[in-house]
């Protein structure tokens, strides 16, 4: 049983203006004519009435029955998300990249669509006779088999050096990725690893594609079992208490299994595309995330139950006066989101709708279903630290009311100090280097990896994923195989194969097909065979799908960074109703991305050792960090904005501060301990965004929140609320009282 403190009837107190506390004004208060104060008036009614629908005395149960008939509808989907998931580099492109209609293409031909494994048998001191019998003996065992979606392996290759042999085997793609796994796991269970110095490896297309699937098959159990810990210990550390941090974890643990069933049918029916990156993110977002809005408003909850006698009451204030702050963070988060629809690539814009969801569902759980777990057990949820009405609140002569004084001394100095600091930070963005190749993309060995370095050592490096030339009208296709049969960049090419009015060849490049050189070889050929065969001539392949890759990934940096910007700015002006403030947090929030890039990029080069960065890391960092970055200025800033209706500027900043410091703080931590856990996963990836987003968010919420922010507003004075009556009204008041002195005098 948890405690229950003794609790008297209600006891209506604070009820004045409605019930409807100062930050809903914010969201609300209409400044202007009577039709437009009465239509504010109306709106913050009917917020506080949706605000307020879990702290009902008999609302709360059904809020309670009504998550728990969504949970058992729909949780039960969520294990069935990774079915769904679509890892390979081709899914993620536009209908509208060459690449993809080269793939479109393949499907005049008989073969179809294909994805190539290669085998490679390799030994430093020279293949034997039994080593090239055990290659053919393998090729004949692999096609006795059976394998689904095999296709008849080319013949088996010796190389010049006489140290490695290989053949090829091309499988029929489609849509069942878990049969293209089977069927490769297949092949390695039948050509083993070699022994005796003779080494073994699946490796081209097929083999990369299934190592990201079985990396990413393994990634969501762990990752949620390592997020759930990680939560545990901090909610446990925050609140001291042996029952609270359950609620919280109970709700955001409801709501990741809801959400990610949510997911599976959208991804299911073909409207968004889903890969273990986004699914990934989802679960540390939801858990990031809800836990920061429950820390949040447990805080107020607990604020509130030392003014109020009554739970209901106080839980209704709580979410009267933290949740507009709340709603904001996360409309924040859900738009700059939904940005990302606007991507080119399928798998950035699959993530926009997939984290979107996930917020949404969040945001309402920790609204409805937390609020009314709270008021159903009681304030004795809070035992040994149980929050007694009438007891004094203890933030404001706290750690932060210190720091808030230290910074009042010398606001200036403070901020143009850290602002160097950042900036200095920021120069390690000269060694950001978005080129990883597909060969860096693992941490640690994977067969796919370790057989393209041994085909390199024999083979031209290109061999594993020859370049795909499709030609229309047919009889141009060998003017355009003649215009790149001797160029530089090129080993092989293979003969026409005709279909209908279409004529295509294979190119083998001598660069490694994940490198700068490869990248640089298909813009010449594309070039050189749309000389030669006109516009109907086109490349695809693996090489030009990464290449693809990156120049859709860098589109989408130049459309969605300022579209996020503006958006962001428009619901900061909103919700502070000024244009000073607004702008002055969004550089903040600019300066901090910069500093957390700066700083990752450096450390992913000397520490990580990484061969480069992502190239969608700058966009998802500036995503997650400007988007939850910017939270924790809302959640500021809403309180000093609600203190300084009456206190000032100066006052309300340094109470605004001292009162929600520790809980901010506490959930700044909490949401980059949740992004760090993607830091231990075996893709350089998703080290890079856990890594980038956890500093980022310390950085956000130790130094630009806790220091940055207040020196500024400090400094700058009623001028932050320009051009809204407060700033008009703080500065009518201290002429007031300036011409009181002077008379008095």
């Amino acid at each position: 049983m948890i405690p229950e403190a003794n609790e008297p009837m209600p006891v209506a107190r604070g009820m004045s203006d409605g019930g409807i506390a100062p930050a809903a004004k914010i969201w609300f208060a209409i400044e202007g004519d009577k039709g437009n104060a009465e239509t504010g008036a109306i709106g913050m009614r009917a917020l506080s009435s949706i605000l307020t629908l879990a702290s009902g005395r008999r609302a709360k149960w059904l809020v309670l029955l009504f998550w728990v008939v969504v949970a058992a509808l729909v949780a039960p989907f969520a294990s069935k998300l990774t079915a769904v998931e679509k890892n390979d580099a081709a899914s993620f492109l536009p209908g509208s990249a060459e690449s993809t209609k080269v793939n479109e293409l393949l499907q005049q031909f008989p073969a179809g669509q294909t994805v190539s494994a290669v085998v490679v048998y390799y030994r430093e001191s020279g293949l034997t006779p039994a080593d090239s019998a055990k290659a053919t003996a393998d090729r004949e065992a692999f096609i006795a088999a059976k394998l689904p979606r095999a296709l008849p392996p080319t013949p088996v290759t010796p190389a010049q050096d006489g140290k490695g042999i290989l053949y090829i085997v091309p499988f029929q793609s489609g849509p069942e990725s878990d049969q293209l796994a089977n069927a490769v796991k297949g092949l390695r269970k039948i050509t083993g690893e070699g022994d005796n110095g003779l080494n073994i490896k699946v490796t081209g297309q097929a083999g990369f594609v299934v190592d990201s699937i079985g990396i990413f098959s393994n990634i969501n159990t762990r990752l949620l079992l390592t997020t759930v810990l990680i939560v545990t210990v901090l909610l446990l550390l925050t609140y001291r208490s042996p029952f609270l941090w359950l609620f919280p974890l109970i709700s955001v643990g409801l709501v990741s299994q809801v959400t990610q069933g949510v997911v599976y049918g959208a991804a299911k029916n073909g409207i968004i595309t889903v890969n273990g990156q986004s699914t990934g993110i989802l679960t540390v977002l939801i858990f990031g995330a809800g836990t920061d809005y429950a820390l949040l408003l447990i805080a107020r909850y607990r604020e509130e139950l030392r003014r109020h006698e009554d739970r209901h009451e106080a839980m209704a204030f709580a979410l009267r006066q933290g949740g507009p702050a709340i709603l904001a963070s996360g409309a924040t988060v859900t738009i700059s989101l939904l940005c990302l629809l606007v991507a080119e690539l399928n798998s950035t814009r699959g993530l926009g709708p997939v984290s979107a969801i996930g917020i949404v569902l969040t945001l309402a759980a920790m609204l409805t279903l937390l609020p009314a777990l709270l008021v159903i057990v009681g304030r004795g949820v809070f035992w040994p630290f149980i929050p007694r009405f009438g007891s004094p609140p203890q933030e404001e002569s706290g750690l932060w009311a210190h720091v808030g004084a230290w910074i009042a001394r010398r606001p200036r100095t403070v901020w143009i100090g850290t602002t160097v600091a950042l900036a200095i930070m920021a120069l390690g963005l000269f060694t950001l280097n978005t080129n990883l190749s597909q060969n860096d993309s693992f941490r640690g060995s994977v067969d796919s990896v370790a057989g393209q370095k041994l085909l390199a050592k024999s083979f031209p490096s290109g061999s594993s994923a020859p370049a795909i030339v499709i030609v229309q009208p047919a009889a141009n296709v060998d003017a355009a195989r003649n215009a790149i049969a001797n160029s530089p960049d090129v080993a092989a090419v293979t003969p026409v194969d005709r279909a209908g009015d279409y004529g295509r060849f294979s190119v083998t490049l001598k660069a490694d097909p994940a490198s700068g050189d490869a990248f640089d070889a298909i813009d010449q050929l594309r070039a050189q065979v749309r000389t030669a065969a006109g516009p109907g001539a086109r490349v695809g392949g693996t090489s030009a799908v990464n290449l693809d890759v990156k120049r859709a990934s860098l589109h989408d940096r130049k459309i969605i960074l300022p579209l996020v910007l503006f958006i962001v700015l428009v619901i900061l002006g909103l919700l502070l109703r000024a244009i000073i403030a607004p702008i002055l947090l969004m550089l903040t929030v600019i300066v901090s991305l910069a500093a957390s890039l700066g700083v990752s990029a450096l450390v992913f080069d000397h520490l990580y050792h990484f061969g480069g960065e992502d190239a969608s890391l700058p966009l998802f960092a500036f995503i997650f960090l400007v988007a939850l970055g910017i939270d924790y200025n809302i959640f500021l800033m809403a309180r000093v904005r609600e203190e300084s209706e009456h206190l000032g500027t100066r006052r309300g900043m340094l109470k605004g501060l001292a009162v929600t410091g520790g809980v901010i703080t506490s959930a700044g931590v909490v949401l980059a301990a949740t992004f760090a856990v993607l830091a231990t996963l075996p893709l350089v990836a998703l080290t890079e965004i856990g890594f980038v987003v956890a500093f980022g968010v310390l950085l956000d919420t130790l130094i630009v929140r806790s220091i940055l922010v207040p020196a500024l507003t400090l400094d700058v004075g009623a001028r932050m609320w320009w051009p809204s009556a407060l700033a008009n009204a703080e500065r009518d008041r201290h002429t007031a009282d300036a011409e009181e002195r002077v008379r008095v005098g």
